[in-house]
């Protein structure tokens, strides 16, 4: 998905449905994730929709030493100007008190 099919999607929501929060959010790890999300009552009951934006991972580099109790390190490098969206859907599950994912395969589209 990308952010103009996210826009839309945002569109369609507000005009269809309650929405009780709506927000954005910016975390400096891993390159800098941005993830919007938007929580209403759909028609599986309370949904939370979340467009994660992230950096392309680049190349991934080990650190190591050949001698015994040393430890590993990986560090990654994050591109630049590329970056992977994904949209995320959940609902609320009262049993849990907390937001279970919904598979993909278990949409009925």
């Amino acid at each position: 998905m990308d952010q103009q099919k996210w826009k839309a999607t945002l569109g369609m929501i507000r005009e269809n449905f309650e929405v009780e929060d709506e927000g954005h959010e910016h975390e400096d790890a891993q390159g800098g994730i941005e993830l919007d999300f938007v929580e209403f009552q759909g028609p599986m009951g309370r949904m939370r929709l979340e467009y994660v934006s992230k950096p392309v991972v680049v190349d991934k580099k080990t650190t190591y030493s050949r001698r015994i109790g040393s430890e590993t390190a990986i560090d990654y490098v994050y591109s630049s100007d590329e970056r992977v969206e994904k949209l995320m859907v959940y609902t609320w599950s009262d049993e849990q008190n907390d937001w279970v994912e919904i598979d993909a395969d278990s949409l009925k589209l």
